[in-house]
């Protein structure tokens, strides 16, 4: 399973792709704006350099499939590891697979969207999405399990041998996260906040506590003995 980061903040990612868990990005305009970039291009641009090969996922900012296809074709010339996420549907509910079909013709990596159930998931899957974005937490709101639908889209992906990848987004706790792993998510997009709960428990600090005053009482004793020899 791979970690992607849901922030456009250098500074998390940076932190967190020292420890070597960190496999991509998501990001779209509001996290964008949140911090402080006022240029996407530029603040896409720091980021792919950030990140070496690793994918970034851009979102386009239109409910016009024209101007999605622009935006998608204009977003992938800015750095090779640019993903461009795209919306399963439009705002009025009409389909944008063909924009994942098109881009994904031309070469353009796509994260297929705001994905809410399995049927839309196999159709992104199909029209050529990269990556199938679904995001547990809304699925929770309107009464899905959303660890049944990764589990089903992960099926019908591996039965099919699919290339394309479950993104699972829409991480409301640190549970959310480990529900999508068990249930076969081959990524999760975690907001930075969530790694640190992720890795402290007050009962690991307790025993590594406890090893390390052992440790020294242990090194104390081999030092009296030896100056006892």
């Amino acid at each position: 399973m791979q970690i992607f980061l849901d922030t456009a903040d250098s500074k998390e990612v940076r932190q967190w792709l020292g420890q070597g868990i960190v496999d991509g990005v998501t990001t779209n305009p509001s996290i964008l704006h949140k911090e402080g970039v006022h240029d996407p291009a530029e603040g896409a641009a720091q980021l792919c350099a950030l990140l070496g090969d690793k994918p970034i996922s851009l979102e386009v900012t239109s409910n016009d499939r024209e101007e999605m296809v622009r935006q998608g074709r204009s977003y992938a010339r800015w750095a090779a590891n640019v993903v461009v996420k795209i919306p399963i549907c439009t705002e009025e509910g009409e389909s944008c697979l063909g924009v994942v079909h098109e881009l994904a013709g031309a070469g353009v990596k796509v994260n297929c969207t705001a994905i809410l159930s399995f049927n839309q998931a196999i159709l992104a899957a199909k029209a050529g999405a990269t990556y199938v974005s679904l995001f547990a937490g809304r699925i929770a709101d309107e009464g899905g399990d959303p660890g049944i639908v990764i589990a089903n889209v992960r099926r019908w992906l591996d039965l099919w041998r699919s290339p394309a990848q479950i993104i699972v987004g829409s991480i409301r706790s640190v549970m959310d996260i480990q529900q999508a792993a068990l249930a076969g998510a081959h990524i999760i997009t975690i907001p930075p906040s969530f790694l640190p709960k992720m890795v402290d428990h007050k009962y690991s600090r307790e025993t590594v506590r406890q090893f390390n005053r052992d440790a020294q009482k242990a090194v104390a004793q081999m030092a009296r003995a030896r100056a006892a020899q």
